[in-house]
């Protein structure tokens, strides 16, 4: 008879595949030939590795290694005696034990995340409260009010990507050489109001290098009817005039851009 390299340390469990009584195994009846046993249930005979189940579940189960093939006669076969009821009423309240623990940690998560919804929702608003109120006016009176408790603003957006400069131009005053008046149409296309933007002029000489440059806010562009507290209506437009004293700078062309205004936390 072969040796058998024996990789079961240790004590564990093993089942009957005829009448799945469980049995506790030891090492040394592990070490019998081939681990063949006999149920002491049912009294027929199995191999007691494929169903064995270590007390260290940790580790990976494996066959025993034989040296080379090993022959089993009756008397090498050792009787497993079934567990005793209070064996397998412990296992059984191990393995509820263990249930208890996995659906308590899903309920901890479940709690967790219930209270933390609240708090991400809130940020979520706070962050996107001017697109939120531009897009559905409707939640604007909510959100002003959300606004108090935290001391913010729901300012008018401004998106210059969907604000546009349709026309503008220079024009000197023949009376006075030192005086000049900038004319544009700003046009708003979002579908939205949005804020009034900046407007940045820049002023340039006969080799195109600035000689003046200057930032407007809209309370010194805007015309007597229009107001920066309703701001541009989607789609619409607004004309406007500056009146600006160049001294002795003598521009001989300009730039325009629009600026975004900073929104106030």
């Amino acid at each position: 008879m072969g040796g058998m390299k024996n990789i079961y340390p240790g004590t564990g469990i093993t089942l009957c595949p005829h009448c799945d009584t469980r049995f506790k195994i030891t090492e040394a009846q592990l070490d019998a030939p081939q681990g063949m046993v006999r149920c002491g249930h049912c009294l027929r005979v199995f191999d007691a590795r494929p169903n064995y189940v270590s007390d260290q579940s940790d580790r990976q189960l494996k066959l025993p290694i034989l040296d080379e093939p090993a022959g089993v006669s009756p008397s090498d076969i050792v009787v497993l005696q079934p567990m005793t009821l209070a064996e397998q009423v412990a296992i059984v309240q191990d393995e509820v034990d263990t249930g208890i623990k996995s659906k308590r940690r899903v309920w901890l998560w479940a709690i967790a995340s219930l209270i933390l919804l609240p708090a991400l929702l809130a940020q979520a608003v706070y962050f996107f409260r001017v697109d939120l109120a531009a897009r559905v006016p409707a939640l604007k009176p909510a959100l002003i009010g959300y606004c108090r408790l935290l001391k913010c603003s729901v300012p008018l957006p401004s998106k210059t990507d969907l604000l546009s400069i349709e026309s503008s131009g220079l024009e000197t005053d023949p009376s006075r050489e030192d005086q000049i008046t900038l004319h544009a149409l700003l046009r708003n296309r979002a579908p939205y109001t949005q804020a009034y933007p900046g407007l940045e002029l820049t002023l340039n000489d006969v080799q195109d290098k600035p000689v003046a440059r200057r930032v407007f806010r809209p309370a010194d562009y805007l015309p007597p009817a229009a107001s920066e507290k309703t701001g541009l209506l989607p789609n619409h437009e607004v004309s406007i005039s500056l009146h600006l004293n160049t001294a002795n700078l003598k521009p001989v062309g300009y730039r325009l851009m629009l600026i975004t205004q900073p929104i106030k936390p």
